[in-house]
Formats: structure tokens, C-alpha cells, sequence
């Protein structure tokens, strides 16, 4: 009779308990989008959610694709032009049976007591900023934005006036008008001339001495004044397109970025929250919450399961029902992004139990312990 008593009892004090925390406004809820999960506090109504079905993931892939084909489809050239001479670029040109037009008033028939010491720069000829050579007999010269071919041809026919049927040899000596920067995760950052060989994504990159391991190949960033574009290179590899295809111009920036800057964020009701690493630029939702230990079995709520994304386009949220059958299907087809956020609601009767411990602690193991005989 005396547990009975008890019995009774603790469902009357359960019962009021329940009341109580209704009517102090509770919401036995974890959805985001009411606020802080079991608060009941307003707040300001997140996007509409998105359920993540077959549909929309390949939605997103159709449109990750898409983008990434448009970005860099006018950075791709198959073959590309010759070098042009650019102002402040220093010419080797010799007049064959001329010495007198060497460079610089040192004679291409100098003895080894007057030749120049190995230090000296060697002789050339400056082309000046308005793109201008300034040649004996031949008079200035526009040479700047011609090949090697064209600027030989224009001083061959400038000479032909006063030598009969000149032999001239025109090249590059020194790459000074044309530079491209790279930056990050790579062993010899700075500047790098472009020269007669062109400056493709790759050759830039083994100028700079290769990426460091702690490199993410999949966010090389390509800045070009004010557009900026994302490269990845097992991306380029994985559409069939050779990333030596690609080519940098002058003033280009190149930055390889750290794996460290791309994360992905675990919170709310799972085994162990942290913050993940991604594995080339990829991770999916099944990967990330394994690597999280899954959904709290006591506490989640495997129906709201949450990818919260901040966008070009505002913030967008995507809801997994991880109840659903085929649910972990989708989840391992659905592509994260950096610095993406997952949460897992707290399941229904977990609120409860928080609201209700928030508003009389230690009232619950009391009840317990009356039921107790």
C-alpha cells in the first residue's frame, strides 16, 4: 500500500512538473529555426529548410559542376601565343659582320682584356616605357607586344636601307615586363617572371619549388584584378581537363590556401562535436558525422539533422531525416563545403528533461527516489 502511495504520488508530482514547464513557455522542440533548441527564446526565423533528397543533391552536383565549367572555361588555352616583348624587357641583337651595333658600346669583337667582368650585366638593349628600342641606323623601334620573329623582321627591314642583306639575331636576354605572384602553401612563394615558356598553372606552380604538404589542392585560388577563381586539381583531373591548360597572365595571383582553413563544423547532439578536416577539398555528411562518433543515442534526434551554409546568396539551411529509409545513401552523396555547420537537434524527450531540471534542479531524482520502496 506504501509504494502505491508512492507510486501515485510521483505521477501527481511528474504530472505538475510536466504542467509547469508548458506553461513557463518551454517548447518541447529542438528545430533551429524556433531558436536556441529547447528555449522557446524568439529569435530571427532562419531560411527556409531544405530537405535533402535524391533530387536536391543532384541538384547541387548539376550546379557545382556548371559553375565550376563556366569559371574557368576563358582560362583554359590550348595553344598558347608566343612570347611578346613588353617594356622593360632587355634584348640580345647582333648585326652578323657588324660589331660596331652591338649593344651598349661594348663590341662584339672586344678582346678578353676589355670584355666586361662576369659580374657586369651583359650588353642589351632596354626596351623603354613607351615600348620603344633605340637602334643605330634603324632609329627607334616600337617593339613592344611583337614575338622575337616580328620585332627580327621589322629591324631586319629598317636595316636593309643602309646594309646590304643584314643577318640580325633578336631574342630575349632578360624577362623583366611580365611577373605573376604566388603565395601560401608552397615552398618558394614570391614573385616569378613569365618568359618564353608559358606561365601555365602547373609550371608556376614548380617554379614555386611544388606545394607543401600541408597544401589543399582542391582551393588554389586564381586572382586576376578583381574576379577571383577556385582551381582544384583533382577536380580539373576528375572533368577530363589538364590542369597545363590553364594559363596565368601577367599581374595574376596565385594562392595555395592551407587545409587547415578548410573545416567543417560538428555541434549539437553527437558522440564527440569537433571541428574536421577535409580530405582534399571533399567530405560528405555521412563522413563527417562518423568521424563525429554519429547521433547521440540518448539525446539526438536522428530526424533533424542539419547543414547550416553560408552562401554568395545568403545562409542556407538542409535538414536530413536520418530515420528515413535510404537516409545514409544520401548522406554519403551529400558533398559538404568549407566551413559548413552540422547540427543535430536534441531529441523531444531530452528538452523535456533540461527544461524541466533548468526549472527545479534535482526534482526529478527526487521523484525517483520516492518511487523507490
Amino acid at each position: 500500500m506504501k509504494t502505491h502511495t508512492y507510486s501515485l504520488k510521483t505521477l501527481a508530482a511528474l504530472l505538475l512538473l510536466a504542467n509547469l514547464a508548458g506553461c513557463a513557455g518551454f517548447r518541447i522542440s529542438g528545430d533551429p529555426r524556433s531558436g536556441a533548441p529547447g528555449s522557446g527564446i524568439a529569435s530571427e526565423p532562419l531560411p527556409p529548410t531544405q530537405l535533402i533528397t535524391t533530387e536536391l543533391i543532384d541538384a547541387e552536383n548539376a550546379l557545382r559542376a556548371r559553375r565550376s565549367s563556366d569559371s574557368l572555361a576563358h582560362l583554359i588555352v590550348r595553344d598558347p601565343a608566343p612570347y611578346a616583348i613588353g617594356r622593360g624587357d632587355i634584348l640580345s641583337i647582333v648585326v652578323w659582320d657588324h660589331p660596331e651595333l652591338a649593344g651598349q658600346g661594348v663590341a662584339a669583337s672586344a678582346t678578353a682584356a676589355d670584355a666586361p667582368a662576369p659580374s657586369a650585366p651583359a650588353a642589351g638593349f632596354v626596351v623603354d616605357h613607351e615600348g620603344r628600342v633605340q637602334f643605330p641606323f634603324a632609329g627607334p623601334l616600337t617593339l613592344a607586344g611583337l614575338t622575337e620573329d616580328e620585332a627580327r623582321a621589322l629591324l631586319t627591314k629598317r636595316l636593309a636601307r643602309y646594309i646590304a642583306n643584314p643577318l640580325v639575331t633578336l631574342r630575349v636576354q632578360s624577362y623583366r615586363s611580365k611577373r605573376v605572384y604566388i603565395d601560401g602553401e608552397v615552398r618558394l612563394p614570391g614573385l616569378q617572371s613569365i618568359n618564353d615558356i608559358p606561365m601555365t598553372l602547373l609550371e608556376a606552380l614548380n617554379r614555386a619549388g611544388g606545394m607543401l604538404p600541408s597544401a589543399d589542392q582542391s582551393r588554389i585560388v586564381l586572382e586576376r584584378g578583381d574576379a577571383r577563381y577556385q582551381v582544384g586539381l583533382r577536380g580539373l583531373v576528375a572533368r577530363g581537363i589538364n590542369p597545363g591548360s590553364i594559363l596565368l597572365a601577367p599581374g595574376d595571383v596565385l594562392r595555395v590556401h592551407s587545409r587547415d582553413e578548410s573545416k567543417v563544423f560538428v555541434s549539437g547532439e553527437v558522440v564527440t562535436p569537433k571541428a574536421l578536416t577535409m580530405h582534399d577539398g571533399r567530405l560528405t555528411l555521412n563522413e563527417a558525422l562518423g568521424e563525429s562518433g554519429g547521433i547521440s543515442p540518448l539525446n539526438g534526434d536522428a530526424r533533424q539533422v542539419y547543414v547550416i551554409r553560408r552562401a554568395v546568396d545568403g545562409t542556407r539551411v538542409y535538414q536530413l531525416d536520418a530515420r528515413r529509409a535510404g537516409a545514409l545513401a544520401m548522406a554519403e552523396a551529400f558533398e559538404l563545403e568549407p566551413r559548413d555547420l552540422i547540427y543535430v537537434a536534441a531529441s523531444p524527450l531530452a528538452n523535456w528533461y533540461r527544461s524541466v531540471s533548468m526549472l527545479f534542479p534535482g526534482a526529478l531524482m527526487q521523484m525517483v527516489n520516492l518511487s523507490r520502496p
